[in-house]
């Protein structure tokens, strides 16, 4: 691949007194690409560097973002954007910017498992073909750190580690940015993976109503709805049951008459008995009958394949740990938390959680040396500073979430403005249900249900990393982009005849 490079001026930098490294306030390297997708070669320019995020006409905060902007495109006003965060909270966006949406993937095998060498290859798969991206990586992620006033003392970390400190900050960065590289013009969208899907929830109003930014998509990538996380009670825990159910298919451990089925016909199934059984029983309590409690353990075991027993001895409430250690308890295994397919053992196995997540330590192993090599070496942005692949971020306030009310307001003020909701089956740390059940939340009018839509993988977390789940996802985001421009009509609620 023939790269040029471009170094435009560095304008200040700052030297911080705790280390002593430079730390970039403003600068971008531009290299020129090319990559095949979908057979169709397409060059581009990848914009790196650092931006700062203002507050009170002084940098506070600069950020380290990827920019990949189509080259030879003279109409940028037709020209989609898609800004792109990871979670966390506390994590860099490495994650979708190397494996999914990116020009460039990790050096994997087909089912997302690493390979030396470490390193990237092309991504055949990627939106670059019909948007431009930018990957933003939050306050003390990636090479993105907070800076000194001019006394050497650095901000108050309340001005970014909560959820509405971290969007606040975020969309101001956004126009920034869409200023800087004169985008005002052109259709707007925000992804967010995990925790990303609390943060661009709430972009999509603080853009709106601060920034006068409109949006025309949302996407929500195996979404993390503290509303229904780590919350407890009934429809908490039994939100999970049909996750438990596809990991137990996966790994053939429902009775023969569901195994012997294909996933998305036994899912339906799951999923009624948890909304229209299960939340029923467990709001009951210890006052269910006998007969119901077993009753309800019995199917809970034909869909979930732990025994009945255990499941009544954990009172019909069966934690997601739980049924990561015991699935495959039998078999000396344990299973991942954001991607149960993934295989770990622990040093007993009795007891109530795995020792560590399988997969996170797998996905490590294979990004950290990537996305290091990929910058340096391809995108030519060089620095001592360390990238954070998980910064420090907390204490995080997770006070005043409205972000689902948020969204659902910044939908009803902007008509051209839809959400995608993607998922993977085999994820039991943000599971597919709970986000089906965050997307029927968000508008309890039922008046804006046609402009969402979910779509569903045979993954987990990062379902992109299974090859045959990259290009259906990216084929996805394609034909939601398509769906959600304007093309000419005018934002607008009609009456209804």
């Amino acid at each position: 691949m023939k790269s040029k490079i471009t170094l435009l001026t560095l304008l200040f930098t700052v030297y911080l007194t705790a280390q002593p490294i430079d730390v970039p306030i403003d600068t971008t390297y531009i290299t020129s690409h090319s990559v095949n997708i979908k057979g169709t070669a397409v060059t581009y320019n990848a914009h790196t560097g650092m931006l700062p995020v203002w507050h009170k006409d002084e940098p506070v905060a600069t950020l380290f973002y990827t920019y990949y902007k189509r080259s030879n495109i003279k109409d940028v006003a037709n020209r989609p954007i898609v800004f792109s965060f990871n979670g966390g909270p506390g994590s860099a966006s490495v994650w979708m910017h190397v494996a999914y949406t990116g020009p460039k993937v990790l050096n994997i095998d087909d089912e997302g498992y690493p390979l030396q060498p470490y390193g990237v290859k092309d991504n055949p798969h990627s939106i670059l073909d019909v948007a431009d991206i930018v990957y933003v990586n939050p306050v003390n992620t990636a090479y993105s750190r907070m800076l000194p006033n001019k006394e050497g003392k650095l901000p108050e970390r309340d001005l970014f580690f909560g959820i509405n400190a971290d969007i606040k900050y975020l969309a101001e960065w956004m126009n920034t940015f869409v200023t800087r590289y004169n985008r005002w013009p052109s259709p707007k969208y925000i992804i967010g993976e995990s925790y990303g899907g609390t943060r661009v929830m709430g972009l999509a109003h603080e853009l709106q109503n601060s920034q006068w930014m409109y949006l025309n998509g949302v996407i929500m990538v195996s979404p993390a709805d503290y509303k229904v996380l780590r919350v407890g009670g009934p429809v908490s825990s039994a939100l999970n049951l049909p996750y438990y159910t596809a990991a137990a298919w996966h790994h053939n451990k429902l009775p023969q008459e569901l195994q012997q089925k294909d996933l998305l016909e036994i899912l339906p199934d799951a999923e009624e008995f948890a909304i229209q059984e299960l939340i029923p029983a467990l709001s009951k309590g210890g006052f269910i009958s006998e007969a119901e409690r077993n009753k309800i353990a019995e199917n809970m075991s034909k869909f979930s394949g732990l025994s009945s027993k255990e499941i009544l001895q954990l009172n019909l409430d069966v934690p997601t740990s739980y049924f990561w250690k015991s699935l495959l308890r039998d078999e000396g295994k344990t299973v991942g938390r954001l991607d149960s397919r993934y295989l770990g053992f622990d040093k007993t196995e009795a007891g109530t959680s795995p020792d560590y997540n399988s997969e996170i330590d797998s996905w490590l192993h294979s990004f950290t040396p990537a996305i290091n090599y990929y910058i340096q070496n391809e995108l030519k942005f060089k620095t001592d500073l360390k990238y954070n692949m998980f910064g420090d971020v907390h204490p995080w306030n997770n006070e005043n979430d409205n972000v689902r009310d948020n969204l659902r307001l910044a939908m009803a003020q902007n008509p051209f403005l839809k959400v995608l909701v993607q998922s993977g089956y085999y994820d039991g740390a943000t599971t597919y249900f709970n986000a089906k059940y965050t997307m029927w939340q968000v508008d309890p009018s039922g008046k804006m249900k046609d402009r969402f839509s979910f779509k569903g993988y045979r993954s987990g977390h990062m379902m992109y990393l299974r090859s045959e789940d990259l290009k259906a996802a990216n084929d996805d985001l394609r034909e939601f982009i398509k769906n959600s421009l304007s093309n000419g009509k005018a934002a607008k609620y009609e009456r209804q005849n």
